[in-house]
C-alpha cells in the first residue's frame, strides 16, 4: 500500500489550470515586494504543512506573508502588525480571485501592483479579465498538496547530500513545478539569443530535477535535465528503468505513477535524483570531490 496519492492529470485538469493561475498571482506579489537574488529565486513559493508559502516578505517597515492552506481551502494573508485577511478557496473565476487578493493588500495597507499577463503559459489571459478558469476540486487539491509535500521531503534530502552551491526545494509558479537544482561552479556559455530572465535562470551550469504536474505536453511526471547538456548525458542509463530521456522536452523523465506505485516510492524517487544527477555530473566533469558530502 502506497500513501502517495494518484494524481491523474485528466481528473483535475480545470483545476490545476485555475490553480496554476492563483499562484501566478501571489508569486507575482512576492516578485514586486523582494529583490532578485540570483536564478529568480526570490519569486518562488515553498512548501509548508499545509499547502505553500510566499514565505516574509516587507512592506516599508512591516512584514507580511500569503500563505495557501489546502487543508482549510483559504488564502490567508498576515501582516505583521497583527491583522489579517482570509480569502476562501473555492470555485471562483480568476477574475475574482485576483480581485479579492489585491482588495485584501489593499485594505492592509500593503501597496502593490503587479503585472496581470500570466507567465509561462500559452494564450494568456489577464488576470482581471480571466472568466474561463474557475475551477476547484478540494479533493484533487489536497492530493496534489500531498504529492509535493512527499515530493519535497525526498527532494530535502538529495539536497542535503550537495555541499556546493544549491538552490532551495521551491515551487515555481510560472512553470508550476517543484525543483531543486545543483551548480557546478562554473559560469555557462553565455546566450544572447534567449530572454533576460533566462539568461538569469541559466547563468551557471546545473542539474536539476523536479516534480510537475502535467499540462497539454504530459502528464504528472518527475524530470531532471542538465544545462547546458554535456555531451553524453543523455544517452546514460538511469535508474529505475521506466526513465526515458524526452527529446521534445530535452531532459529524463519518470512517469508519477512509477513513483507512486514503487515498493518504496522516496527511496525510487531518490534513485532517479541521484542517477540523473551522476550522468550531469560525470559527462560535464563537475569536481565532485569538492561538491559533494561523504561522510
Amino acid at each position: 500500500m502506497t500513501n502517495w496519492p494518484d494524481l491523474p492529470l485528466s481528473s483535475w485538469r480545470d483545476t490545476r489550470d485555475t490553480l496554476h493561475m492563483w499562484t501566478q498571482i501571489v508569486g507575482k506579489i512576492r516578485l514586486k515586494l523582494t529583490p532578485l537574488i540570483n536564478h529568480w529565486w526570490n519569486v518562488t513559493l515553498y512548501v509548508t504543512s499545509s499547502g505553500l508559502t510566499t514565505s516574509a516578505m516587507y512592506s516599508g517597515d512591516r512584514c507580511l506573508t500569503i500563505d495557501f492552506d489546502f487543508v482549510a481551502h483559504v488564502l490567508r494573508v498576515r501582516v505583521s502588525d497583527g491583522r489579517e485577511k482570509v480569502i476562501s478557496l473555492e470555485p471562483k473565476t480568476v477574475a475574482q480571485f485576483y480581485g479579492e487578493t489585491m482588495q485584501a493588500l489593499d485594505e492592509l495597507n500593503v501597496p502593490v501592483r503587479i503585472y496581470t499577463t500570466p507567465s509561462e503559459v500559452a494564450d494568456p489571459i489577464p488576470f482581471e479579465r480571466d472568466d474561463v478558469h474557475r475551477s476547484y476540486d478540494r479533493e484533487f487539491v489536497e492530493r496534489f498538496w500531498h504529492a509535493l509535500a512527499l515530493t519535497s521531503d525526498v527532494f530535502t534530502n538529495f539536497r542535503a547530500k550537495f555541499i556546493g552551491k544549491s538552490s532551495p526545494v521551491h515551487f515555481f509558479w510560472g512553470s508550476f513545478d517543484l525543483a531543486v537544482t545543483r551548480f557546478s561552479g562554473r559560469r555557462a556559455p553565455e546566450r544572447p539569443e534567449v530572454d533576460a530572465m533566462t539568461r538569469e535562470a541559466y547563468s551557471h551550469e546545473v542539474s536539476s530535477v523536479g516534480f510537475w504536474p502535467g499540462d497539454e505536453r504530459g502528464n504528472t511526471t518527475y524530470y531532471s535535465y542538465a544545462a547546458p547538456e554535456p555531451d553524453g548525458f543523455r544517452t546514460t542509463k538511469i535508474h529505475p528503468a521506466e526513465a526515458y530521456f524526452n527529446e521534445t522536452l530535452g531532459g529524463f523523465y519518470l512517469p508519477y505513477d512509477v513513483v507512486r506505485n514503487a515498493a518504496d516510492p522516496a527511496a525510487t524517487l531518490l534513485m532517479f535524483c541521484e542517477d540523473t544527477y551522476n550522468a550531469a555530473a560525470n559527462c560535464g566533469n563537475w569536481d565532485r570531490a569538492a561538491l559533494e558530502r561523504h561522510a
